[in-house]
């Protein structure tokens, strides 16, 4: 299902403009950061409402926050699947890396102190994507 307002419905969410603009961005850029679904959106809302939007959507679970080190907080609307993230280091381009596992968590600690049971693991991978080897060749 992609339509914005029906997905917001679903997940208990009343389908307000913004909340429906910030997702049908994502819908079609994921990985996006705040920043390019303003730009998406034609400048038309607020950083702070984006924020909020983003917020509500993260909270509802249609939404999957990602934060790779040293990078801009992402999102994405590919949600409760297992699968992980690589980042180019030279441009930054994020790209969905399924489990080779399957299963949940694809690693397990070694110890978990405090924990009565540990069901996810967050992998990011950095290397560089092809179009930035091919232009530092």
């Amino acid at each position: 299902m992609t339509d914005p307002t029906a997905l917001l419905r679903g997940a208990g969410l009343r389908s307000t403009a913004p909340r429906r603009a910030v997702l049908e961005a994502l819908l079609t850029r994921p990985h996006s950061t705040a920043a390019d679904l303003s730009q998406a959106v034609g400048g038309q809302l607020s950083s702070q409402t984006i924020y909020n939007a983003l917020d509500d959507l993260t909270s509802s679970g249609l939404v999957r926050r990602i934060e790779p080190a040293g990078s801009p907080t992402r999102y994405e609307t590919r949600v409760g699947d297992n699968h992980h993230h690589v980042v180019c280091r030279s441009c930054g381009t994020v790209a969905d890396v399924d489990c080779h596992t399957g299963q949940a968590p694809c690693l397990s600690p070694a110890a978990a102190p405090g924990f009565a049971r540990v069901d996810e693991a967050e992998l990011i991978w950095w290397g560089t994507c092809t179009d930035c080897a091919l232009s530092q060749a």
